[in-house]
């Protein structure tokens, strides 16, 4: 972009300096806003460690704790259920599933461990997603949880029912988690609390 000779030759001397310099933070701006659309997702939306990518299959497997054993995904996170649901139906949208994440698949889930692999199944969600069911419970994360190890989610009470581990036989696990010392909240407690297994 170039001024004309006549109007850069009327314009007072600091706006003289000043429009080059405009010119050019228009330019970076416009070269940096198309370059970030590219950039690469914030950890915050990126899908949790075991979860379906690329078409890899989603491995549903257990671990075991003091409250037996329960199921997690192939990185050892937990996965929950919401007592809310029904059986294939999930009643956890928006905020709530921003909070509880569901475990997406984009295939059939893979069972391993104790997991019993006629249990696992899918259900098509609103925005189109499968996500993964066994013995027809839908399947979530807890975004409290700050990764394997971790079951902060257990026995919370939040969107209005209670979240609880998932033991191999399909029912919820309603007591408190302990591993190694620590636990995490009891049936009879509405607080998040959690601790590792």
């Amino acid at each position: 972009m170039t001024m004309s000779g006549s109007l850069l030759a009327r314009m007072p001397a600091p706006i003289k300096l000043a429009a080059p310099l405009a010119v050019a933070l228009l330019a970076a701006a416009a070269c940096s806003s198309s370059s970030s659309s590219s950039a690469a997702a914030p950890a915050s939306s990126a899908a949790p460690a075991g979860s379906s990518a690329s078409g890899s299959s989603t491995v549903i497997t257990t671990k075991t704790s003091s409250g037996g054993s329960f199921l997690t995904n192939s990185a050892g996170r937990a996965v929950y259920l919401f007592v809310a649901d029904s059986t294939n139906k999930s009643t956890c949208d928006g905020a709530c599933a921003s909070a509880w994440p569901p475990v997406i698949a984009t295939g059939q889930p893979t069972a391993s461990g104790g997991v019993q692999a006629s249990d696992l199944g899918t259900i098509s969600r609103s925005d189109g997603t499968k996500q993964v069911t066994y013995d027809g419970h839908p399947l979530y994360y807890f975004v409290g949880d700050t990764g394997p190890g971790t079951d902060k989610g257990q026995g919370v009470d939040g969107f209005g029912a209670k979240w609880w581990l998932v033991a191999p036989s399909g029912s919820s696990i309603t007591t408190a988690v302990t591993v190694s010392g620590s636990g995490s909240a009891p049936a009879s407690s509405p607080a998040s609390g959690g601790g590792g297994y």
